[in-house]
């Protein structure tokens, strides 16, 4: 994915979902040139993702929109109960399989079934056996019926009875210190800035909109890459030196820091677009 769809998706997620899901071309140029990206670029982005079934457009006149499409709305919403409702219940001890025997017919499916279990917060236990401490029957029902792949999958809840341990088979399945050591470096990262715009206003000082909007959009564009990889496992399987509660805390906490400010520049932007209703 590139960049500049990257971003995008960040400002639709954060900010468009929240004002009808539709936004005229100009507001988002101006948006996203704070963040280097050309006019152009903007364009051809916003192109690709309308032949990609991401974004709709509508033009009225000379002035072009792009809106949410479902499968675009649907994508946001799942990233954003992800990053601001992450699971919080406590282990109860079971492990819950996914085991799946695909002919080779339909292995662009398996691809994709693969990827959708990675991002539900999956392992590989072995190449046709997936893994999770949560039960996500609900969720894996739904991906299967969507790619239609029911015949071919099969779903198991059981207690691990040997021979290793839990935190050797967590071990195995997921490489949580490539994410401890990412979300490590994300505090030090945003912590010395959230630390000094709290006190700022604490002080009674003004933060400028601008100021806020850019630096809430980077903080949510760095933070949407951690719920892709973060299977969010339980408290109990997690390493004592595990980051991930802190920087959880500090994103919400400097995300709603910063919300009254970056919201009001938003609107100042979208105040500029062109009054045409939608059809």
């Amino acid at each position: 994915m590139s960049h500049s769809q990257e971003m995008i998706f960040t400002l639709y997620g954060d900010y468009i979902r929240h004002r009808g899901g539709e936004a005229w071309t100009g507001s988002l140029i101006e948006l996203l040139g704070l963040f280097g990206l050309s006019g152009q670029a903007v364009r051809s982005t916003l192109s690709r993702m309308s032949q990609k079934g991401w974004l709709e457009s509508r033009k009225v006149g000379r002035y072009s929109f792009y809106s949410l499409t479902p499968k675009c709305l649907q994508l946001l919403e799942e990233g954003a109960r992800r990053i601001f409702q992450p699971r919080r219940d406590p282990w109860d001890g079971r492990w819950h399989l996914l085991t799946y025997s695909i002919p080779e017919s339909k292995r662009h499916l398996r691809r994709r079934l693969r990827r959708r279990l990675l991002w539900l917060g999956f392992g590989a236990l072995n190449q046709a056996t997936w893994i999770s401490p949560r039960d996500l029957r609900a969720e894996v029902e739904q991906i299967v019926d969507a790619l239609h792949l029911r015949p071919y999958v099969e779903f198991f809840t059981a207690e691990h009875r040997g021979f290793t341990s839990d935190e050797e088979i967590v071990a195995r399945c997921w490489n949580l210190k490539r994410l401890n050591d990412y979300y490590t470096a994300f505090i030090a990262r945003y912590e010395p800035p959230f630390q000094e715009h709290q006190a700022r206003l604490m002080a009674g000082d003004s933060l400028d909109p601008q100021e806020c909007f850019v630096q809430r959009f980077m903080l949510v564009h760095e933070y949407r890459s951690s719920p892709y990889v973060d299977p969010n496992q339980p408290l109990e399987l997690l390493p004592d030196d595990w980051a991930g509660e802190r920087a959880i805390q500090l994103f919400q906490q400097y995300h709603n820091l910063l919300a009254e400010k970056a919201e009001a520049f938003v609107d100042s932007v979208f105040a500029k677009a062109p009054q045409i209703s939608s059809q």
